[in-house]
């Protein structure tokens, strides 16, 4: 698995729950975009509309070496490859009040392009300084972890 590109946007601003694995539909030349690693899922989503899910807002720049004057939109709709069962509990979930589904990262596994999913709840600005505290704590516990290693030696 080689990875492209990571929305840690999506890390710091949600609760993540359940992740699911999706392929894309893209063109030819944004396939090439994207192994340059022109890829930016900062402000993306998922959206269900009629029974298929899109990706939308993904900005997936225009290749840099193209010859003619194909102009793609660079944030248009892209459609997610998953099951029907997946789709309806990914509709389910996101019909709730306060959850949203967000790609987490985009991937290629054996040759494709993939999408990581996940369903998700937006935090509060409590809890985004209370994931920071923790994360400071956890730090300074392993580096005091650390120095006392190296003062038993």
């Amino acid at each position: 698995m080689t990875q492209i590109a990571v929305n840690r946007k999506a890390r710091h601003d949600f609760f993540l729950f359940d992740k699911y694995e999706a392929g894309i539909c893209l063109l030819g030349n944004e396939v090439k975009s994207i192994r340059e690693g022109r890829v930016n899922l900062k402000d993306s989503f998922v959206r269900v509309i009629r029974g298929e899910a899109y990706l939308v807002n993904c900005h997936i720049s225009a290749y840099s070496k193209i010859q003619g004057h194909v102009e793609v939109d660079p944030t248009r709709l892209r459609k997610l490859l998953l099951n029907r069962v997946e789709i309806d509990k990914l509709y389910s979930k996101s019909a709730q009040k306060g959850f949203s589904i967000v790609p987490t990262e985009m991937y290629f596994k054996k040759g494709k392009v993939k999408v990581e999913i996940a369903i998700a709840q937006g935090k509060k600005q409590f809890d985004k300084r209370e994931t920071i505290k923790r994360r400071m704590h956890d730090r300074e516990a392993a580096s005091a972890i650390k120095q006392h290693k190296r003062k038993g030696r």
